[in-house]
């Protein structure tokens, strides 16, 4: 399968194709490594952590090369994808310890007071990860480190555009000399359902149709799965905003990595008042942004679309709005070379063009006019989608406020993508934009990890429980009345006389 620069058209690379076959295989391989693995427990894994954290530091020039070359992004955006692996393995590494610690609940009645509780978190054996071709060293990072601390082997799936940095940092994993815990298949679509038909449990990151498909699939096999899809993040522009911050942070926002994030602002509603300063200030900056390939020295602001489909997609949109009465104040077309697409700046849209319903994921932003903010809530709840969204506004409490109003799994006050880099949060998307979420501190481990209920006797045990055969009525009238005295409410909870009726009168 051949690997292309999407900025050039140059081939950069060949990587095999895995049947359904050696994926199986290769689970098979991860399975037998997978119980040392775990035994070694957090401490023993945070050595292997770290020491694949040291590699991507010190690899960090040679990965952006490799992500540049399948992406065409600039060279400071291919320079956050190992940063950002650097910072999570630094969060989770330290913390696994803590965050997959045995929890000792406390009983919720006299009678189990005699027991031990214990809360044991064990790994999945064989966590599958299929990431998408928008960060394609961050995103398996994102899954990949926290299962690998969790104590689940990982066999990584990359998609088909971009899967040399995820090869990159199997590479990285081997040359450090860890145990052979994590693989990785290349291929399509066959080689994702062979990965989904046979570990134990799917993370996947990507279209909503996809991921539909993913879990229709766990669903028969009754294995558990987590799902980030589509997004149409809204970001809503108050008339007491600082028009000049959310004018920056809505461009970063929309265009950063040429719009191909998932939490991407793709709609801006702007209460009226201040609409056309607003739109002004916003389509002034973008025209300063510099597009265009990067080497090693950072020259160019927004790069390449991953892919001729995605870039057709953005036409699409861009064209649809445009035939039905919207304007391009600043870009609207590809730009001639590669699969370049102008930065670009909508205004007189509305919810009957696509670039305001369909998921674009390219760098354009479509500014539409509200009255107030009432209509601004209404419209960005308007959506099949709620992965995230934004509130400018000169009040935090009332951003706050309008915050908790937003059908979105992660809401940024006076900011974008701040959620992203907070891995005590949790993310994860509304509707179809996803099911579960990662991180969330702990949680983002022990979603790789399957509850255990352990209970262990405190005091000498008797020869038998009061519930055991053969039944006594004393005995189970007592237990009967202790479990009414701690559950009930009021003097339902003194009946001792009627649970003994109950039980059978006076008995043994």
């Amino acid at each position: 399968m051949e690997v292309h620069n999407p900025a050039t058209g140059e081939e950069v690379g060949r990587v095999t194709v895995d049947s359904a076959d050696e994926v199986a295989a290769k689970v098979d391989r991860l399975r037998q490594h997978q119980p040392e693995w775990e035994a070694i427990g957090p401490a023993g894994r945070k050595r292997w952590l770290l020491k694949l954290q040291d590699w991507l530091i010190d690899n960090t020039d040679h990965l952006a090369d490799v992500l540049q070359s399948e992406t065409g992004k600039p060279r400071m955006d291919a320079l956050i994808d190992p940063g950002f692996a650097v910072d999570l393995i630094g969060y989770y590494a330290r913390r696994a310890g803590k965050f997959l610690a045995d929890e000792h609940p406390s009983p919720h009645s006299p009678l189990a007071r005699v027991k031990r509780l214990t809360t044991v978190y064990r790994p999945y054996p064989v966590v599958g990860v299929i990431t998408p071709w928008n960060f394609p060293l961050a995103m398996p990072a994102l899954d990949v480190i926290p299962a690998l601390a969790a104590g689940a082997a990982v066999l990584l799936k990359p998609s088909e555009v971009t899967p040399l940095s995820a090869l990159e940092l199997a590479r990285g994993w081997s040359e450090i000399g860890a145990p052979p815990v994590l693989s990785v298949s290349t291929g399509a679509a066959e080689t994702g359902a062979a990965v989904v038909n046979t570990v134990d449990y799917v993370q996947f990151t990507g279209s909503t149709r996809t991921g539909r498909a993913i879990a229709a699939a766990c669903a028969e096999r009754l294995v558990p799965y987590s799902l980030e899809l589509g997004g149409k993040d809204p970001a809503l522009v108050l008339a007491d905003a600082d028009l000049d911050r959310a004018a920056y942070g809505i461009a970063f926002g929309g265009l950063f990595n040429a719009g191909q994030v998932c939490i991407s602002v793709e709609r801006v509603y702007v209460e009226a008042p201040v609409y056309d300063e607003f739109v002004t200030k916003l389509t002034e900056h973008v025209r300063e942004l510099r597009q265009g390939a990067d080497g090693r020295e950072s020259r160019y602001d927004i790069g390449a679309l991953a892919s001729h489909a995605q870039r057709d997609v953005v036409t699409r949109h861009v064209d649809d709005a445009i035939a039905k009465g919207a304007r391009a104040v600043t870009g609207g077309r590809p730009t001639g070379v590669g699969t370049f697409f102008e930065p670009t700046v909508l205004v007189d849209v509305d919810h009957g063009m696509a670039c305001m319903t369909e998921e674009t994921f390219g760098p354009t932003l479509p500014v539409m006019k509200v009255a107030d903010e009432a209509e601004a809530v209404a419209l960005a709840n308007d959506s099949i989608y709620g992965l995230s969204a934004s509130v400018w506004t000169g009040d935090r409490a009332r951003g706050e406020r309008i915050a908790r109003q937003l059908d979105a799994g992660a809401v940024n006050v006076n900011d974008v993508f701040a959620n992203l880099f907070n891995f005590a949060l949790p993310m994860g998307g509304w509707q179809q934009s996803g099911v579960g979420a990662r991180w969330g501190g702990a949680e983002g481990l022990r979603k790789y990890c399957r509850k255990q209920a352990v209970t262990a006797p405190i005091l000498p045990t008797q020869q038998k429980e009061l519930f055991w055969f053969p039944y006594s009525t004393r005995k189970l009238g007592f237990a009967l009345t202790a479990m009414r005295a701690a559950g009930a409410r009021g003097l339902r909870r003194l009946g001792v006389r009627d649970v003994i009726n109950t039980v059978g009168g006076k008995g043994k």
